[in-house]
Formats: C-alpha cells, sequence, structure tokens
C-alpha cells in the first residue's frame, strides 16, 4: 500500500499548551479522528492501521497532553478528563472539520462517549475499543436478569498489581523492557505477543517524544463529571463497539454493556483481542471501522 501524504499542526487548547496532530490522506475525504488511550501517543494507533483508513479517510491522530509530543503541563496546569474531550474537538477545529467519524480506545473510548453525549453534531460515527460505558444502566440478560455496573467483571489482577509498581528510571532500554512486558500482559494470551514489533514501536514512540520517562497525569487528573446515563441512551449516532474476546482491562461483557446503554449501537466480534492492537487484528478491525462510515454515511439518505 502506497503511504499516503502526512501532514502535521500544532494545536493550541490551553495558554501554552499545544497538542502535537498529525493527518493523512486525501484532503477532500472524509475525516476520521483517532483519539488514543491514557497516557498514550498517537503514534501507538500501528502504521498499518493507519494506512489502511487513510485509504479511503482524512486519517488525524494526535497526542493528548502529558503525552508525546504534545505539552506535559499537568504540574504546571491541572485539568479534568473532560477537557480532554473538549481537547478532541479543538483538533477537529484546528483542522477545519466540522464533522468526523472518531475512533476511540480505552480512555479515548471514554472521551468518544462524551462527544457523542455532548457533541453528536459533530459526528459521523463512532468506533468504540477496548473501554467500558460511561453509564448506571446495569446490564441486561436474555432471560431479564440485571447485572449492576459495580458488580461487571473487574481488571485483570495482573494487570492492577504492575500499575500499582512504581515506574523507576534504569535507563532507556529498561524502560522498553518494562513496556513490552506492559504490552504483553494487556495483550492477552490467545494471540501470539510479537514483542519485537512492540519494543520497536515504543522505541518509535520514545523517539517521537524526545523521553522515555512516563506521565502520571491522566490518572491523576479528575475524572469525576463523566456519567452520560441519559446522553448516552439518547444517542442516535451509529456506534460501533468491539467485542474483545481476550480484553483484561474491560473484560467481556463489557462490550455487550456498552451497546446496550448506548443508543444504535451494536457490537463486533474481535475473536483473540485483548487490549492492545496486535497485526493479527489489524486488518479485521480496520475493515469493521471501514464498513461502519460507510454504513453510517449511507443511513441519513436510505432514512
Amino acid at each position: 500500500m502506497t503511504r499516503a501524504a502526512i501532514r502535521t499542526l500544532a494545536v493550541d487548547v490551553a495558554p501554552g499548551v499545544q497538542l502535537w496532530t498529525e493527518e493523512r490522506g486525501a484532503a477532500d475525504a472524509s475525516p476520521l479522528l483517532l483519539i488514543m488511550g491514557a497516557q498514550a501517543s498517537g503514534l501507538a494507533w500501528p502504521e498499518e492501521f493507519v494506512d489502511a483508513l487513510a485509504a479511503r479517510h482524512r486519517v488525524i491522530r494526535y497526542d493528548h497532553r502529558d503525552a508525546g509530543r504534545s505539552t506535559w503541563s499537568y504540574d504546571e496546569q491541572p485539568y479534568r478528563i473532560t477537557d480532554l474531550a473538549e481537547d478532541a474537538l479543538a483538533v477537529l477545529d484546528a483542522h477545519g472539520v466540522e464533522r468526523a467519524h472518531i475512533v476511540g480506545m480505552s480512555l479515548g473510548g471514554m472521551l468518544a462517549q462524551l462527544l457523542l453525549a455532548d457533541h453528536p453534531d459533530r459526528i459521523l460515527s463512532a468506533t468504540l475499543i477496548g473501554t467500558c460505558a460511561l453509564s448506571g444502566r446495569p446490564l441486561v440478560e436474555a432471560d431479564g436478569r440485571e447485572t449492576a455496573v459495580a458488580d461487571l467483571p473487574g481488571i485483570d489482577p495482573r494487570v492492577l498489581e504492575m500499575w500499582a509498581q512504581p515506574v523507576e528510571d534504569h535507563g532507556l532500554e529498561a524502560e522498553l523492557d518494562r513496556r513490552v512486558a506492559h504490552w504483553r500482559l494487556l495483550s492477552g494470551e490467545e494471540l501470539p505477543f510479537h514483542a519485537d514489533e512492540m519494543r520497536e514501536r515504543e522505541r518509535r514512540i520514545i523517539e517521537h517524544a524526545g523521553r522515555y520517562d512516563v506521565s502520571t497525569a491522566h490518572g491523576r487528573a479528575d475524572h469525576s463529571g463523566m456519567d452520560r446515563t441519559e446522553g448516552l441512551a439518547r444517542n442516535t449516532v451509529p456506534t460501533l463497539v468491539t467485542d474483545g474476546f481476550a480484553e483484561p482491562v474491560f473484560p467481556r461483557p463489557h462490550a455487550r454493556h456498552i451497546a446496550q446503554v448506548i443508543g444504535n449501537a451494536r457490537t463486533v466480534a474481535m475473536p483473540g483481542m485483548g487490549h492492545a492492537l496486535p497485526r493479527e487484528c489489524l486488518r479485521p478491525l480496520a475493515e469493521a471501522v471501514l464498513e461502519h462510515a460507510v454504513a453510517a454515511s449511507a443511513a441519513p439518505a436510505a432514512s
């Protein structure tokens, strides 16, 4: 596949705070915004995946505040997680985009839900990957049994144990070792883990950021005010939810719960997929996103 031309743009979102953004694909193609997870650079979206989407879309990705090449500002200018959703709108505005398809992973999937509830007029379609619902409504089984949100499966204890360990500076290679071990856990156990590929991806992210220390800003930021139970129930934007069979952070049946509590949402099965983007999942995931975008674009005309 021939790689589309890549263009970068710095976007101001607060006094002294800039976000690194990148777009590729035809300038007149339908826009698609990629929103990564907590502490993750936009470069965490694999190049093969971005290129596959850019074959049909004008794809925009970016680094959150305190990630990658964007300004690391939290210690001087604390912000709320909800502010990161407004940052996504600022990125669209800076790129001259009125409405876009959005794809959010993990925390990015939560930010996408905030956008669905608060700014549906800016969204053409949404795809949510490896996340949980910003809704207090229970999961309802086919037989009518209900499972409260608090009783849905929690994060794999092995992941929680790793997250609880302090990150110490033992040099670049040791940090790469730690990141690879982290991704090994997040990837689940159903697909092969390609350690060398993940190491090189993380090395590119570190080179992009110009630093290898790890920010804890998104974990420390104020997470209050994120419930969107009623707004999500009223959603009419076509929404696709990936059901990763090996997901260790938001295990099954979180995807089914999301699809129940968000209006106009459905799931797509991703066998073997954990809380990561391995090579085996990139093509089916890209195809699912592209097909969803086509269906969403056709829906208004059909109705």
